[in-house]
């Protein structure tokens, strides 16, 4: 299945890549061109999460020449399903490699973190840190909350801010990432936590986006504004540590 992602990938890539010399000879004027750019864009990053970065542009595009030229393959279907093995494996080594990078980069970081003054560790290996405290009341697992949020890696780079976009957030305490089921119970409705949250409590060795790779300590500011009826459903679909 994954051989047949791949494919469509590189085909799609191909489609944008045809018939272009170099950067200065694409033109983006046009919506058709932007979207042929747009598509490539996407794909782009679609295979650099699945670790294909070091596919052969200038041959992707002569495989679509031949295709749509009708011309007869360069290479045997037994040959081109030994690449696509060999691709996906070394692929799957590159992952492998940068999950296991992180998970000791994670673990350096929790250890050095747990050791500054105002930071609490709980039995589970969740930290927090009580930026703002209010005496507000406690959401149980049962309810919808209204929350604003930024998420970054250990790195500092942001995968992920309500207060970007302007606009808090509902959503079910139950219902996201376990780090967060944790951290919000501890919260009471006025108060500002930074939750440093152990991949374990997140997405583990899974990567949900090319923004979060496997094994990643997520670290977010996390103000819990308001407790709603458990019975009424988020506003926003859009939900950031949505369990997978």
């Amino acid at each position: 299945m994954r051989q047949h992602r791949l494919a469509a990938a590189m085909a799609l890539v191909g489609l944008v890549l045809a018939g272009c010399d170099s950067q200065t000879s694409v033109k983006l004027e046009t919506p058709a061109q932007k979207a042929s750019y747009g598509i490539g864009l996407n794909m782009g990053k679609s295979l650099a999460q699945e670790g294909m970065d070091d596919l052969d542009s200038k041959a992707v595009a002569q495989g679509i020449e031949d295709a749509i030229g009708k011309k007869e393959p360069r290479l045997k279907d037994e040959e081109l399903i030994e690449a696509f093995a060999s691709l996906q494996k070394r692929a799957e080594e590159r992952m492998k490699t940068v999950g296991e990078e992180n998970a000791k980069a994670g673990k350096k970081f929790l250890e050095d973190n747990g050791k500054r003054e105002g930071v609490t560790t709980t039995a589970s290996g969740l930290q927090y840190e009580v930026l703002k405290k209010a005496d507000g009341a406690q959401p149980k697992p049962t309810d919808v909350v209204t929350v604003h949020y930024e998420g970054k890696l250990i790195d500092g780079k942001v995968f992920d801010s309500s207060i970007e976009r302007g606009t808090p957030i509902d959503l079910p305490v139950n219902g996201v990432i376990p780090g967060w089921v944790e951290g919000l119970q501890l919260m009471h409705v006025g108060e500002k936590f930074k939750l440093y949250i152990p991949s374990e409590l997140a997405y583990g060795a899974q990567s949900p986006s090319p923004m979060i790779p496997a094994n990643s300590v997520l670290v977010f500011e996390l103000e819990l504004l308001a407790i709603k009826d458990p019975n009424q459903a988020p506003s926003d679909a859009e939900q950031p540590a949505e369990t997978k």
